[in-house]
């Protein structure tokens, strides 16, 4: 008898909690906004000597344009927009001719290629080639802080 009583305790408890699991987020409890604490309310900011500063709000396109208009004189001219092409065109003209060879072009490729080539031979096995996989680079997951543990004693 115990265990059947036991086993519908237990039933009831897992539909109510996935009546509560499968509520969640959809629309906000009465029981909860109840004990929540009552949100902040917004006074304008300047009387609450607690609020932090408010941030200027800028958009992509903004920050965007600060990054090439070099001398802040809110215009992009021709030299400032190519800048960065030409920085880039720079690094790949290893001998500073201004003229770009294809050896020049495909330093890195090549570069890349005999280092996986660790027999030398001129070709790449399987295994050489997986060495050329191009590593992604990941967000880091978000580390949380573990749930604070009571003490109940």
């Amino acid at each position: 008898m115990w265990r059947f009583l036991a086993g519908v305790a237990s039933a009831l408890l897992l539909c109510g909690a996935g009546l509560v699991w499968w509520t969640n987020g959809r629309s906000e409890s009465p029981l909860l906004s109840a004990v929540a604490p009552p949100l902040a309310r917004d006074s304008g900011g300047a009387s609450d000597p607690g609020a932090p500063p408010a941030a200027e709000e800028r958009t992509r396109e903004e920050k965007r344009f600060d990054r090439y208009d070099k001398d802040r004189d809110q215009k992009i001219t021709p030299e400032e927009y190519l800048l960065s092409r030409r920085k880039a065109y720079a690094k790949l003209d290893a001998n500073g001719d201004g003229r770009l060879s294809f050896e020049e072009w495909a330093k890195k490729t090549t570069d890349k290629f005999a280092k996986a080539d660790a027999d030398g031979s001129k070709a790449l096995s399987r295994t050489e080639f997986a060495t050329t996989k191009v590593v992604r680079k990941t967000k880091a997951p978000v580390k949380c802080a573990p749930p604070k543990e009571e003490d109940e004693g």
